[in-house]
């Protein structure tokens, strides 16, 4: 059960992330809107401290999400840690996108991952 309400959180971090982002043009967009970033980096650091506490056999079966790239990013936002916007907007356009989808893949591939046990 654990491993579904987790991608579940992904799942809507990234949904949330997406509709705050999906008329930005670039980076300096994100950055010039302070409320917008906030919410934007707190969803990213739901995903970074979801996706680190997930099961090792589950990371090991998720071997294309870049793991470093989750782990890195997690540290900068708990760190507040200075600069960050490049990791931020990649996160936004390319990390948080293709490890949602490759949780779907696997979702598709070996459902059994992510039963709702209740």
């Amino acid at each position: 059960m654990l491993p579904h309400l987790q991608c579940d959180i992904v799942r809507q971090c990234a949904d949330a992330v997406a509709q705050l982002t999906c008329e930005m043009q670039d980076e300096a967009e994100l950055f010039a809107s302070p409320n917008t970033l906030q919410h934007v980096e707190t969803h990213l650091l739901t995903v970074a401290q979801t996706l680190a506490h997930l099961s090792p056999v589950l990371q090991a079966r998720l071997a294309w999400v870049d793991w470093r790239g989750w782990q890195a990013l997690g540290a900068l936002l708990e760190a507040d840690a200075q600069p960050r916007s490049e990791a931020v907007w990649y996160a936004v356009r390319s990390l948080l996108p293709t490890t949602v989808h490759l949780i779907e893949q696997l979702r598709r591939i070996e459902p059994v991952w992510f039963e709702n046990a209740y």
